[in-house]
């Protein structure tokens, strides 16, 4: 776009060429406002949300939905799936033969625009598929006991249908959920601590241990690297580091002049 505007002539002259974009008007990114910059808790603060909130099953007076809505949110801070998109998921979206670890089958996934539900696969990595299995063998029967029925939610609701199978998990339980353990066992997030955030530090901490930016955003879901990079947050001291090695790196240019 800047060649377009600023030296469509001068190029034209040199090269005898117009200068077009290639990149089509279907195919642009939109928006041009930035996302709202949302800096996740660090890795030791999330340790320590979850040990809390873990440590709260033994104690709680309704354990299904509150291990629910534990295994929920550590998904989302382990493989970053959006609330909508954890809710949408069926127990049979679980494809445990699929890769090394298992993958699940996002069916309702953000579409861009209103281009409809984006469906992906996204695999269990993280320590994702070992969550998942805890929760299916220890908590899933205490809300319904027929896992074989066809549309079975992953995240049941404690409220029935008419058939007496468990509801899908509305949108506003889980987050409500997060909020709730985040002022008990990490009080300094409280309000601040929501699904989304999580999504963020999902995305950075994948992104410290050495995921590139393709990986992470087909994990997310993203259409766009440039829209997947406003998710990571790099917690290490990678600018400091630089500035110091390149402070030594003048020292020893000087040794000799001072000498």
């Amino acid at each position: 776009m800047f060649l377009e505007l600023r030296h469509k002539i001068e190029l034209h002259r040199m090269t005898g060429r117009v200068v077009e974009c290639p990149i089509d008007e279907m195919n642009k990114p939109r928006g041009a406002k930035d996302a709202q910059l949302r800096i996740p808790p660090s890795e030791p603060e999330v340790g320590t949300l979850f040990t809390g909130w873990g440590g709260e099953l033994a104690t709680c007076r309704k354990f299904a939905p509150t291990a629910r809505n534990y295994t929920a949110s550590k998904r989302l801070s382990q493989v970053g799936l959006r609330v909508s998109e954890a809710c949408g998921l069926d127990l049979d979206d679980i494809k445990w033969e699929l890769g090394r670890f298992g993958k699940l089958h996002v069916r309702h996934g953000k579409g861009a625009r209103g281009s409809g539900p984006r469906e992906r696969m996204m695999p269990l990595i993280n320590g994702a598929d070992r969550t998942l299995r805890w929760f299916i063998e220890d908590v899933w029967g205490q809300f319904d006991d027929d896992h074989t029925r066809p549309g079975a939610p992953l995240f049941p609701s404690e409220r029935r249908n008419t058939d007496g199978s468990s509801r899908r998990v509305g949108d506003d339980a889980l987050p409500d959920g997060l909020k709730n353990a985040a002022k008990a066992h990490l009080p300094g997030w409280g309000e601040k601590l929501t699904p989304h955030v999580l999504r963020h530090f999902c995305a950075s901490q994948l992104c410290g241990n050495g995921l590139d930016l393709l990986a992470i955003q087909e994990v997310l879901g993203r259409s766009w690297i440039a829209t997947t990079m406003r998710y990571i947050h790099v917690q290490q001291t990678r600018v400091e580091d630089a500035w110091v090695a390149g402070i030594e790196r003048a020292a020893k240019r000087l040794e000799g002049l001072v000498r």
